[in-house]
C-alpha cells in the first residue's frame, strides 16, 4: 500500500508537470527514491550590513543593509521546491517554485537500464549525441561480448510562427528513433550506430516556407572497429556518413548513388556528408604515443546533436614520456587543422596547435613543473575585388594573415622544512604571454602584446595552533600595442583558527604600484581584516573591514568598507 502511495505521488506530480516551465527531475532508482524520506526541508536565513566611508566617489551608498531567506521543500530527495526571499533599503524581491514540466525515470534491473519520460542518450558523436528527446530508451550490458542501446522519441515539439515575437523561429515536430550495437572480445571491438529523425510535415498550421525552414528528414550510420594486434597497440578506424533530405515535399529525382535511395528515400533536396576518423596508439615501457587523424565533410550534421562542427581536417600527434624511476616526466602534443575542404570558400584557414608539459620531482620536499604552449591560425583570404577589377591573364593575388599566441609557465615549490610543528614552504611562479598578429612575414609595430609575471611567496604554518604567515611579492609586466606598464608590490597575510576551530581570523596588508613610460601611474595601499565565529554549527558572525589608500596622477582616495552579518541554517 505505501508503495502504491508513492507511486500515486510521483504520476500526480508529473501530470502537474505537462502545464509548467520550471526545474527537471531526474529519478535514478525507484527503489533508492523510495527508501529516502518523503518530504525534508532545508534552507537558511542571513542579515547583513554594510557601511562605506570615503572621497573614491564610485556611487556606493553610505550604509546599506539586506535580509535574505531560503527554504527547499526536497520531496524523496529528487524533486526541489525552493522558496526565497529578499529584503534591502533599496527594494525587495522573492521567489517562488513552480511545478516541474520535466520528468526523467531510469529504472534498472541486473543489466537492462531504462529511461523514460525527458532523457538524453548518446550513441557517437555523428549520430545521436546528447539530444533530449521525450520517449523512452533502454541500455542491454549483460556480461558477454554484446552491448545494445535503443531509443524512440520526440526529438521536439511543434511551434507555429508568431509575428509578434521574431525571437522565437517556427520549428516543425520531430521524431526520432535509433539503435547501437556493440561487440567486445579481447584484441578487438565492433559497433555499429543509427538514428533517423524526420519532421511531421504537418505540425505546423502555416508553413514558414518564406523564412526557408523546411520539413527535414535525417539518417545516419556510423561504423567503428578497435583491434589490438599486438601488446600495448591499439588502432580505431570509424566512418560515418549522413543523409539529410532538407524539404520531404520535394518531388524532384534524388541523383545520389544506389546506396542512399536503398537506405533512406530521397528527394531532390537530399544530400549526403561523410565523416572519418582514425587513431593510433603504442604504450611500450614507460612511453605512449600516439596519432589521430579526423576529416569532416562540409555541411555534416546530424538531428542528433544541438551543434556540429564541420569542414574541418584534424591531424594530432601525441607523446609522453616518464624517466629517471618515475621522477621525471615529459608530454607533447601537436595538432593542425584546416578547413575549406571543398575549396568553396574565398578564404581558408589553418591552424596549428602544440604543448609541452614537463614535471620534475626529484624529492618530496621538491616539485618543478614547465609547460608551454603555442597557437598559430594562419588565413588565405582573397579579396573579392581581386575577381572585379582581375585583367585577362592577370595572377590573383592573396591575402596571408597569421595570429600567433604562446604560453609558459614555470613552477617550482620547495619544502623547506618540514615537523610535527611547523611546515616552511616556498613558491616561485614564472609565467608569460605572448600575442601577435603577422601580415605578409612581419610584425607590425602596435600589432602585438606580451604580458610577464613574477611571484614569489614563503608561507610558515604552525600546525598544533592553526596559525599560518605568507609573505608575497609579485611583478607584472605588460606590452599591449605601444604601450608598458610594470606593477609590482609585497603582501603579507596572518591567518588564526582559535576557540577549537570556532573562531577563525586573517590580517592581510599589500601595497603595489604601476609605472609607465617610467611614469607613476597609481599606488594602492590595503589593509584587511576578516573574522567569522560559529555558534552552535548552526549560527554564524562574520565581521570584516577594508581600508585602501589609493594615489593616482589625477587625485588621492582614501576608502573604508564594514561588513557585518548574521547567518542561520536548517
Amino acid at each position: 500500500m505505501k508503495k502504491i502511495i508513492h507511486c500515486f505521488i510521483l504520476i500526480a506530480v508529473a501530470g502537474r508537470c505537462q502545464k509548467t516551465m520550471a526545474q527537471q527531475i531526474d529519478v535514478e532508482g525507484l527503489k533508492d527514491v523510495f527508501k529516502a524520506r518523503p518530504l525534508k526541508f532545508s534552507g537558511g536565513v542571513a542579515a547583513n550590513a554594510a557601511w562605506y566611508a570615503g572621497n573614491g566617489n564610485y556611487g556606493r551608498a553610505p550604509f546599506t543593509w539586506f535580509l535574505q531567506g531560503n527554504v527547499n521543500a526536497s520531496i524523496f530527495g529528487k524533486i526541489n521546491l525552493p522558496f526565497s526571499f529578499n529584503l534591502t533599503n533599496a527594494g525587495n524581491g522573492y521567489s517562488y517554485p513552480t511545478a516541474p514540466n520535466r520528468l526523467s525515470l531510469h529504472p534498472t534491473w541486473r543489466w537492462v537500464s531504462g529511461h523514460l519520460g525527458d532523457v538524453a542518450m548518446s550513441f557517437s558523436p555523428y549520430t545521436l549525441n546528447g539530444h533530449q528527446f521525450t520517449g523512452a530508451g533502454v541500455d542491454l550490458t549483460p556480461d558477454g561480448p554484446w552491448k545494445i542501446s535503443a531509443m524512440a522519441g520526440r526529438l521536439r515539439k511543434a511551434v507555429n510562427y508568431d509575428s509578434t515575437n521574431n525571437n522565437v523561429l517556427p520549428m516543425y515536430r520531430r521524431i526520432g528513433y535509433g539503435a547501437t550495437i556493440g561487440y567486445e572480445k579481447k584484441g578487438y571491438r565492433l559497433s555499429i550506430a543509427a538514428f533517423s529523425a524526420k519532421d511531421e510535415r504537418n505540425s505546423l498550421t502555416t508553413p514558414p516556407d518564406s523564412l526557408l525552414i523546411f520539413p527535414g528528414q535525417n539518417l545516419a550510420l556510423h561504423y567503428e572497429v578497435a583491434l589490438q594486434p599486438v601488446k600495448g597497440l591499439e588502432v580505431t578506424a570509424g566512418y560515418a556518413t549522413s543523409m539529410i533530405t532538407r524539404d520531404v515535399r520535394d518531388t524532384t529525382t534524388d541523383h545520389n548513388k544506389d546506396l542512399t535511395k536503398i537506405v533512406m528515400k530521397g528527394n531532390g533536396s537530399t544530400a549526403v556528408y561523410h565523416a572519418i576518423k582514425g587513431t593510433l596508439n603504442y604504450n611500450f615501457r614507460k612511453s605512449t604515443i600516439g596519432l589521430g587523424y579526423e576529416r569532416i565533410d562540409p555541411g555534416y550534421q546530424t538531428f542528433g546533436a544541438y551543434y556540429f562542427n564541420n569542414d574541418l581536417e584534424n591531424i594530432t600527434v601525441n607523446l609522453a614520456q616518464s624517466f629517471l624511476r618515475d621522477k621525471a616526466s615529459v608530454s607533447a602534443n601537436v595538432g593542425v587543422q584546416r578547413d575549406n575542404l571543398d575549396y568553396s570558400k574565398s578564404g581558408t584557414t589553418r591552424r596549428f596547435v602544440g604543448a609541452v608539459n614537463m614535471n620534475y620531482a626529484p624529492t618530496e620536499r621538491l616539485q618543478t613543473s614547465l609547460n608551454y604552449s603555442s597557437f598559430q591560425t594562419f588565413m588565405n583570404i582573397r579579396p573579392q575585388f581581386e575577381y572585379i577589377n582581375q585583367l585577362p591573364f592577370q595572377q590573383l593575388d592573396t591575402l596571408n594573415f597569421t595570429q600567433l599566441s604562446q604560453n609558459a609557465s614555470l613552477n617550482v615549490n620547495v619544502l623547506t622544512t618540514k615537523a610535527d610543528k611547523q611546515l616552511h614552504s616556498l613558491n616561485m611562479n614564472l609565467s608569460f604571454q605572448d600575442a601577435s598578429d603577422d601580415q605578409g612575414g612581419t610584425v607590425a609595430k602596435g600589432n602585438g602584446s606580451q604580458f610577464y609575471n613574477l611571484s614569489g611567496s614563503y608561507g610558515i604554518q604552525w600546525l598544533k595552533q592553526g596559525m599560518n604567515l605568507t609573505a608575497a611579492y609579485n611583478v607584472s609586466y605588460n606590452t599591449i600595442a605601444r604601450n608598458d606598464f610594470i606593477t609590482m608590490g609585497p603582501t603579507l597575510g596572518f591567518m588564526a583558527r582559535l576557540f577549537k576551530k570556532k573562531l577563525s581570523s586573517g590580517l592581510t596588508a599589500s601595497y603595489n604600484f604601476s609605472r609607465q613610460e617610467n611614469s607613476l601611474v597609481n599606488s594602492v595601499v590595503s589593509i584587511r581584516w576578516n573574522a567569522s565565529y560559529t555558534v552552535f554549527k548552526k549560527h554564524r558572525l562574520n565581521l570584516n573591514l577594508v581600508n585602501q589608500y589609493r594615489e593616482t596622477q589625477s587625485k588621492n582616495s582614501t576608502d573604508l568598507t564594514g561588513t557585518m552579518g548574521y547567518s542561520y541554517s536548517f
